[in-house]
């Protein structure tokens, strides 16, 4: 008999750690190859990591709640291989705690304040920029120098951390924890919600945003879309069309005017990149929280192929049963409110993509056309952009491009049949 260390594998792009949501075995569970151990939460989605062997579990390691690095050991597997020996009860390091991640900054800069940084001028403009403490960033370069890789990690530390931080340069104080009664209840934010908090965190204060409005007129978008769901539904097609498939074409219509739109920031590098893809994000609200599924290749499907793989990919995410490649190589997205209701929003960029389209409700209104009053379909866009890449008039040029195509649907068959 041999112990097995089962280590945290490769959870795929970009992904380092996965917060510990639920343990599906205990020690004293025989598990089976390909069974699954424990479900983990990532910053694209929640996972089921299976066992690679068959065998007893004597030990887990980390609590729900806790963060766990790939390549670290989460459990200790008895099994009649060979592997590496570990002991029931040895001490293997257990994946860090959030909080105490979040905390590690300001503790650190606590103990060592007036120990003197080495940085280079382009590390300490980033940590600037990002409201860090480099005194408080533990660096891996020459003599304990911080690089811009230790900047990076810090701010993957904890979103948190970092908006304490930049609040505290700000005001001169740190938040003090509020107070509370007895009737009050405090909700720890954990799993999917904790990481939609990070995400848009670390996007407010990565991305300058922008946000440009504008009222298009969807009367014919509405006609155009009731005469073919008419067509399909008369030729035995069960597909509804949505209004989402007719704006995915305008939109990637509009980009190949407007490749910088399509894009993603490299931070380290400080290079945008350009995608030759049309990945298009669509925001999904779920029990969990709002998740972007990914809709792959959008420039290659028809409309009603679009409906269907929207509506799919929308199923899945409420269900929890998105593959990761399905979460993963966004180059724009959509979020839409539908007929929830408001104006307007100011949607925030989906990081590293440089812009997002927020989509609202559609009203009847009364407008002026040739100096008549007529009642018209109008429908707000409002459009966030990384002003370090896109420029207010860049944002409203791409932003009246797409109007056009909706405003007049028929170009999208002429153009991107």
């Amino acid at each position: 008999m041999a112990t097995f260390e089962f280590k945290l594998p490769d959870l795929g792009e970009g992904v380092v750690e996965g917060e510990i949501v639920k343990w599906l075995v205990k020690p004293g569970d025989v598990v089976e190859e390909d069974q699954g151990v424990v479900e983990l939460m990532t910053d694209k989605a929640t996972v089921t990591v299976p066992s690679p062997q068959r065998g007893k579990v004597l030990q887990t390691f980390g609590l729900e709640g806790d963060l766990a690095k790939v390549h670290s050991v989460i459990a200790a597997i008895e099994t009649d291989g060979v592997g590496a020996p570990v002991a029931v009860g040895q001490t293997v390091p257990a994946p860090a705690k959030v909080e105490a991640r979040a905390k590690a900054p300001e503790a650190s800069s606590k103990a060592d304040a007036t120990r003197p940084v080495l940085a280079t001028p382009v590390t300490r403009r980033m940590a600037r920029e990002h409201g860090l403490d480099l005194g408080a960033i533990a660096g891996s370069g020459t003599q304990g120098r911080v690089t811009k890789v230790d900047v990076l990690a810090a701010l993957d530390a904890g979103a948190g951390a970092v908006a304490t931080e930049t609040f505290a340069r700000a005001t001169g104080s740190r938040p003090a924890p509020l107070a509370h009664s007895a009737e009050d209840q405090r909700i720890p934010l954990r799993g999917l919600r904790k990481k939609i908090a990070e995400k848009m965190v670390r996007s407010k204060f990565t991305a300058p945003h922008f946000t440009f409005v504008e009222e298009m007129d969807a009367t014919e978008l509405v006609a155009l879309r009731k005469r073919l769901n008419e067509t399909l539904e008369k030729s035995g097609d069960k597909t509804k069309l949505s209004f989402l498939p007719f704006i995915v074409k305008a939109l990637v219509a509009s980009l190949r005017k407007f490749p910088h739109l399509n894009a993603n920031m490299d931070e380290a590098t400080q290079e945008l990149v350009v995608r030759g893809t049309y990945n298009l994000g669509i925001a999904a609200a779920t029990p969990d929280g709002l998740t972007v599924a990914v809709l792959k290749d959008a420039d290659r499907l028809s409309i009603p192929a679009l409906s269907a793989e929207i509506q799919r990919l929308g199923n899945a995410a409420r269900e929890r049963k998105l593959k990761m490649e399905e979460l993963t190589g966004g180059t724009f997205t959509i979020t839409s409110l539908g007929q929830t209701g408001g104006l307007f929003a100011t949607p925030i960029i989906n990081h590293p993509e440089v812009a997002i389209l927020g989509v609202h409700k559609m009203r009847k209104r009364p407008v002026v056309i040739d100096n008549e009053i007529v009642i018209r379909e109008m429908m707000y866009l409002s459009l966030s952009f990384d002003h370090r890449v896109i420029d207010g008039s860049v944002g409203a040029e791409f932003t009246y491009e797409l109007i056009r195509y909706l405003e007049r649907p028929e170009r999208l068959f002429l153009e991107l049949a």
